[in-house]
């Protein structure tokens, strides 16, 4: 089981009424807009998907067990007082029509997760915090802050580079940087079989879909 905190903070897939994704929120905002009525859970159970409300959602995880496709491996859980109810994966919005913009923000946290937190220069991968990013042509010679000029790179690499090219530095990228279709830390919970209920729903979205 994990810790509430940590569980609140699970990701959830949002899909607008069409059954469109269109973004991913922690489980502490899902959980809201379902007691509210604004949305609506979504099982997906062998290709074929059913709405809850949230007391059915509940009742559901109240009968708890493989019959129902809920388990501990499954699903992330939160324990309230009264009960135990399972994080929905998926939710469905019943009043919102509008499409997500197009465009996946260039920030740190994306140029993490499109790279990995692999460094490009040398190949290790390192915590968050231990990374930095580096120009890979330097701003000192008119490089910019763009998806196609900026790498993820562990401080030892960054401060071997300084401010020279890659070729000056004599050190070679791993991957040329690019700018990708869609946003990357989707791209990473996709791989995870945990998200597996995603896949269908991301995959036919050729927008970005926002992390908020």
């Amino acid at each position: 089981m994990i810790a509430p905190e940590t569980t609140l903070n699970s990701h959830v897939l949002v899909l607008n009424r069409s059954w469109l994704a269109i973004r991913v929120i922690d489980a502490r905002r899902a959980f809201s807009l379902l007691f509210r009525n604004l949305a609506e859970a979504i099982r997906v159970d062998d290709g074929s998907y059913t709405g809850h409300t949230f007391s059915s959602w509940a009742e559901l995880s109240e009968a708890r067990g493989p019959l129902y496709g809920f388990n501990d491996e499954a699903y992330d859980w939160v324990k309230t007082v009264r009960m135990e109810i399972a994080v929905p994966k998926i939710i469905r919005l019943l009043g919102y029509d509008r499409l997500p913009k197009q465009e996946v923000k260039l920030n740190r946290r994306n140029i993490f997760a499109r790279d990995r937190n692999l460094c490009q220069y040398c190949g290790r991968k390192f915590p968050t915090q231990e990374l930095s990013l580096d120009h890979v042509l330097p701003r000192s010679q008119g490089g910019q802050s763009s998806w196609i000029n900026l790498v993820c790179c562990c401080v030892k690499c960054n401060t071997k580079k300084g401010g020279r090219t890659p070729e000056q530095a004599h050190m070679k990228l791993i991957h040329p940087p690019v700018k990708p279709r869609r946003n990357p830390v989707i791209s990473l919970r996709l791989g995870n079989d945990r998200y597996a209920s995603w896949r269908q729903f991301v995959d036919q979205a050729y927008w970005s879909v926002e992390l908020k």
